[in-house]
């Protein structure tokens, strides 16, 4: 629509001073460009003669032109009314107060579904990345022990290996080749005579309280000092049905399956490189079934009937890392130690040298005591003491599944270092003055 200089009528023009006022209306509301609704002066159908083009803003209103049925110009722009939408824009409905809380409510609804996602997806990238760098960090140490600390311990390897390859001819020229005998010999009476050593020494320290230089390093003060002599008894007649009835059967079970997978009692020992690596690998293989197989006996039904047994101990010593249910001792003890060795086939004594090293760990896991220059018990302790964290041997699968999360809120958390001094953490880093009482 134009608007045509000059036009004649009544009250048909545009002065300065009007221009001059419409700006300096717009430019003091500050609500919308300057601009004039163009009317045309005498035009038929448009609401009568005699109107005159006003300056005003942009979504002015005339209540003739409404009056008329005067389309409006894009929204109904004429004298006395508000700023209106800009040419070419349709008009809506102002958004009430009620809406805008409804709004923002699923607004903050919208955010606070994303920032729980997000939390999740971040909490299981951490644990991704803690595992990527536990595995990443023990390939490249193993790379790196193979190009330098290998290389000399394969050279003493290599010096002694002809003392350790004749000492095991002699073992296997005094049972003659018997490879039941040999087989038993390595995977049942050394690692039994293993544990029993260690052990014995503890019970000398937890029936007695003496001698004072292992007790100091007590985890629980005030438990098991001394432990109930008849506890104790029970404890060692479990552990003993375990190693008999079920721990013996399963070794001469194992033999005719290994014998199926290679040569387990060959005359030649495996070399050291070799070892090393079947020992990173009874590990992993080690701590996912034991993990999984440990939290599943903590289910409810299976806990009451079977995994309650060795939850009797909520500060453990020693000889209770054994002291479990038959069918617990089978499936979460046992299985998760021979299942590597099946896999890879491996000779009996890398088998024996395994079986005393998880013996050995899992004695000090749940020893009680806190000592100088061996791997810290705390993680497991913690897990006697709360039942529903440190599930794992690692802490591996604890970390990626969020089971150590209370943990890490302890200072049983601070402890769990290897000690290198003779100080007792319980007294470099005591409980707080609510847990000591």
């Amino acid at each position: 629509m134009r608007v045509r200089k000059g036009v004649a009528g009544s009250g048909a023009s545009c002065s300065k001073g009007a221009c001059a006022r419409g700006r300096e209306a717009t430019a003091t509301s500050g609500s919308c460009f300057p601009q004039w609704a163009p009317a045309p002066a005498q035009r038929s159908g448009w609401g009568g003669a005699g109107r005159r083009l006003q300056p005003n803003a942009w979504g002015t209103r005339a209540a003739a032109a409404t009056a008329s049925g005067r389309p409006g110009l894009e929204g109904g722009r004429g004298a006395g009314s508000q700023c209106g939408p800009l040419p070419g824009n349709s008009t809506k409905a102002a958004p009430t107060r009620g809406n805008i809380s409804i709004i923002k409510m699923k607004g903050d609804a919208a955010r606070s579904t994303g920032g729980s996602r997000q939390k999740q997806a971040g909490k299981l990238w951490d644990s991704m990345k803690t595992t990527g760098f536990i595995l990443g960090t023990g390939l490249l140490l193993f790379a790196a022990f193979r190009n330098s600390v290998t290389w000399h311990l394969q050279k003493f390897w290599g010096a002694s290996g002809n003392f350790w390859q004749a000492q095991w001819e002699k073992v296997l020229h005094l049972l003659g080749g018997n490879q039941w005998a040999i087989f038993l010999l390595g995977t049942a009476l050394v690692p039994s005579l293993v544990y029993w050593c260690f052990n014995g020494l503890l019970m000398v320290a937890d029936g007695t309280g003496k001698p004072n230089f292992i007790t100091r390093y007590r985890i629980q003060l005030g438990k098991n000092d001394p432990v109930d002599p008849a506890k104790l008894r029970q404890a060692v007649h479990t552990v003993l049905f375990n190693q008999v009835f079920i721990s013996l059967p399963m070794m001469v079970l194992m033999l005719p399956i290994m014998k199926w997978r290679g040569k387990p009692c060959s005359e030649e020992l495996p070399t050291f490189h070799w070892f090393l690596l079947e020992l990173s690998i009874f590990t992993l293989v080690e701590e996912i079934l034991f993990y999984y197989s440990h939290r599943l006996v903590h289910h409810p039904l299976l806990y009451k009937r079977i995994h309650k047994k060795h939850h009797e101990w909520t500060a453990p010593i020693g000889v209770v890392s054994l002291y479990a249910h038959p069918v617990e001792h089978l499936f979460s003890n046992m299985l998760p130690l021979l299942v590597g060795p099946i896999i890879l086939g491996s000779h009996v004594a890398s088998i024996m040298v395994w079986l005393c090293l998880a013996i050995l760990t899992t004695s000090i896991s749940h020893c009680g005591y806190h000592l100088p220059f061996l791997p810290s018990p705390e993680f497991h302790d913690f897990h006697h003491l709360k039942f529903n964290q440190c599930y794992g041997v690692l802490g591996v699968l604890d970390r990626l599944h969020g089971t150590d999360t209370l943990f890490k809120q302890t200072k049983a958390y601070e402890r769990h270092v290897i000690l290198l001094s003779l100080t007792p953490l319980t007294e470099s880093i005591p409980d707080s003055p609510k847990k000591a009482k």
